[in-house]
């Protein structure tokens, strides 16, 4: 990479701050970044760090003017006119050859679309239907009547069950398992009787699913992703949820049965849903958050139990509080008690006069 600032300024639809000649010939953090390196801040705790990095330029908001001793390039949003730039000069993306590789098992009725890639020792059961561009990773299984569509990525060792349906432009990390048996039993004089699970799943599309993240078929109908949903690693998304389109899911992640998520709603990781509850449009559930019941629209809540975000704030900063509020009591438990002391002598006192 050897780049001008003011070609990169071009490139982002960024206004430059500084000196538009500064050459870059590197990409980094802004932390590690060196002399000659292109960062950028897309979040404003970070913003301490212009004084200090040894970067030649930052790419920033359009409200960041101090340019400690770096050049900037402003744009609307740093962390996709970074990414741009990332794309352009970093490595040439691997490309999978289209065909069948010679260790792969078809099946019967198997519908490959125009410019499939199949890799080594694959399972494509009966009567699937694969769309266009679309690449089977190694060792992925896709079961009988299950439907991917065009320009799918499913990297290896990925398990897609039976009937399910994935549309265009979907990416799947490694290890997921996306049509597992939905969580149920009925339970009958302590024994735990299996409860069949014949319902599907469908994915929507331009859905990003990480690595290890389990999506259960639903007992009827279907487990639903809607378009645009992004999936971090090691969520477990239960039978018969329904996600809307758009929302992000962060890592570690649980979301209980027949759950019902709106649209761009982000929930953060180790976050845990209870069953049949509706989360509203552009909620935001925090960090570790128990929800244990429905949230409504535009509302931020954190904490177990889950409460909007001003009231559990209020909460926490009570509970710090204790030790000191404790010592208080104990305090005033003691001048109590010597009061008593003293009224109990006086009324002794005055009973003896008496």
């Amino acid at each position: 990479m050897r780049m001008k600032v003011e070609e990169i300024a071009k490139i982002v639809n960024g206004k430059v701050i500084g000196d538009n000649n500064v050459v870059i010939t590197g990409i980094s953090g802004i932390k590690e970044a060196k002399e000659g390196d292109l960062t950028f801040i897309a979040n404003r705790k970070y913003l301490s760090l212009l004084k200090s990095t040894k970067a030649s330029a930052v790419i920033v908001s359009p409200d960041i003017n101090n340019t400690g001793n770096a050049t900037l390039i402003q744009v609307e949003n740093p962390s996709l006119a970074f990414a741009k730039i990332v794309s352009l000069v970093g490595p040439e993306p691997i490309k999978f050859a289209p065909g069948i590789h010679p260790t792969a098992i078809i099946g019967e009725n198997v519908s490959l679309g125009k410019g499939v890639s199949i890799q080594p020792y694959a399972v494509i059961e009966d009567g699937v239907e694969i769309g266009d561009e679309t690449v089977i990773g190694a060792g992925v299984y896709v079961g009988h009547y299950t439907k991917i569509g065009k320009k799918c990525l499913i990297y290896p060792h990925v398990v897609i069950r039976e009937r399910i349906k994935i549309g265009d432009r979907v990416i799947i990390h490694s290890g997921t398992v996306i049509g597992g048996d939905g969580f149920g039993f009925a339970t009958v004089k302590g024994v735990h009787h299996k409860i069949p699970q014949i319902g599907t799943v469908e994915i929507g599309n331009d859905v990003e699913i990480g690595s290890n993240v389990t999506i259960d078929r639903a007992r009827f109908d279907k487990t639903y992703i809607g378009n645009g949903v992004k999936i971090d690693n090691l969520v477990q998304i239960a039978h018969n949820v329904y996600i809307g389109d758009n929302t992000i899911v962060v890592a570690q992640v649980g979301i209980s049965g027949s759950t019902v998520i709106g649209k761009n709603v982000i929930i953060a990781g180790q976050a845990g849903i209870i069953g049949h509850i509706t989360i509203g449009d552009n909620a935001i559930i925090g960090g570790k958050a128990g929800v244990t019941k429905d949230v409504p629209p535009n509302v931020h809540v954190t904490g177990f139990p889950a409460r909007e975000k001003w009231q559990d704030m209020r909460v926490h900063a009570y509970l710090r509080k204790q030790p000191e509020l404790i010592e208080k009591i104990k305090k005033l438990e003691d001048r109590i008690k010597r009061l008593e002391e003293r009224l109990e002598r006086l009324n002794e006192n005055k009973a003896k006069n008496d």
